[in-house]
């Protein structure tokens, strides 16, 4: 038997608990033995639900119990959660979370702990909520020099800007809609000012460089300038707007961004829609793949945090090398990363050609007092610098 102790009985924890209980027959036949979840750790109490009767309150209960084998931390948040996963893998425990901020930021070292200690830390639920991307990433695409990751990392923006689309309503009235639906947070800031996004694809680029990027150093825009005339534009060029988190290898350098991106609706991530994730890698032998399903969520969330457990559970005693060295990498610098822009100035075309040459012109019926067009490729610093000769009213990359 294995015995798994969670740690947070919020959403996700719920939900492990219960895909635990209610697919008891598969996780163990998969597992290979019979899964337990002995202890559930909680600051509060939860009376009239049979997890009352697993549930503690001191987290050394969990830690100083030789018959734990398989830590769940599922609380969120850099602390208390670095301190007690790293003491639980120090206890020759594994530990399987969902918790991007703790990933993003300690990952390498806690693999390292992992691995001196013959056990595992495993965080599949992190990126992409049910998606099994990172499984894939360091298990099934190992022959490939991977040179594109790009991906719809968070369900609330891109459950606005699917809604902005399809209702042609503006950001501040959807987003009251997503909190109301639980979509959004009460303070939303870290979904639609991208910081979450920006995270997740700090993780994924760690493992495909196999060292450090910072999430910090990952330049990062949200959403909250998008407003419902840039989606109109939008339809007009047959495209849609997506919050991508992305990460380019080319040469020695990695580029990566978090920001909205213009995208052709026939874009392989065009239509990843609602409160759905999708991300897109290209491989230099297997050419494009892309994964896509719910990305947050309880029993989605929890699902993927089972199949680490079940995974732990038949590597008992023997580490999973997943290489994500303590090292950083230094990252390209921004403004040399070239691409198409979408801009809307209050400016003459003439102004517009004198300053970017050959353009795109875009125009939509009820909007005549400005100029919307699309440059050819430009760098970032390089865009930076002409459009300061125009009297910008907003600009947005594009793949077009």
């Amino acid at each position: 038997m294995i015995n798994v102790a969670v740690l947070g009985y919020g959403t996700v924890g719920s939900g492990v608990v219960e895909v635990i209980n209610k697919n008891q027959d598969i996780v163990n036949k998969r597992a290979g033995q019979e899964i337990k979840v002995k202890y559930v750790l909680d600051l509060r109490d939860f009376p009239g639900d049979p997890v009352q009767e697993i549930l503690v309150h001191d987290y050394n209960i969990i830690l100083n119990d030789p018959e734990v084998d398989i830590v769940v931390e599922v609380m969120g948040g850099i602390n208390p959660a670095y301190g007690f996963v790293k003491s639980a893998l120090e206890a020759g425990k594994s530990v399987a979370t969902s918790n991007k901020e703790l990933v993003a930021a300690h990952g390498a070292e806690l693999l390292k702990v992992a691995k001196n200690n013959n056990v595992n830390f495993l965080f599949e639920a992190s990126v992409g909520g049910g998606i099994p991307v990172i499984r894939a990433l360091i298990r099934s695409l190992t022959a490939d020099d991977i040179t594109e990751i790009t991906g719809i990392l968070n369900g609330t923006t891109n459950y606005i800007l699917s809604k902005m689309s399809a209702e042609g309503s503006d950001f501040d009235s959807v987003l009251k809609k997503a909190q109301e639906k639980g979509y959004a947070e009460r303070n939303p800031e870290a979904d639609v000012e991208g910081y979450d996004a920006c995270r997740k694809i700090a993780i994924l680029t760690s493992l495909v460089c196999g060292k450090q990027v910072d999430y910090q150093d990952i330049y990062t825009e949200g959403i909250t300038k998008i407003t419902d005339t840039d989606i109109k534009y939008a339809k007009a060029m047959g495209c849609t707007i997506k919050l991508f988190g992305t990460s380019k290898f080319e040469e020695d350098k990695i580029y990566s961004m978090v920001a909205p991106f213009v995208i052709p609706t026939d874009h392989v991530l065009g239509n990843v829609n609602d409160v759905f994730n999708g991300v897109f890698m290209h491989g230099n032998m297997l050419g494009d793949t892309m994964f896509y399903g719910k990305g947050a969520g309880k029993l989605p969330t929890a699902s993927a945090v089972v199949s680490d457990v079940v995974d732990e559970a038949k590597h008992m005693g023997k580490n999973i090398m997943t290489i994500w060295e303590e090292e950083k990498i230094e990252l390209g610098n921004i403004l040399e990363r070239k691409c198409k822009f979408f801009a809307r100035v209050k400016s003459s075309k003439a102004d517009v050609e004198n300053t970017f040459g050959a353009v795109t012109y875009v125009e939509i019926p009820d909007v005549t007092d400005e100029v919307a067009f699309v440059t050819d490729v430009i760098s970032e610093g390089d865009f930076q610098e002409k459009i300061k000769n125009l009297d910008l009213v907003s600009r947005i990359r594009t793949t077009l």
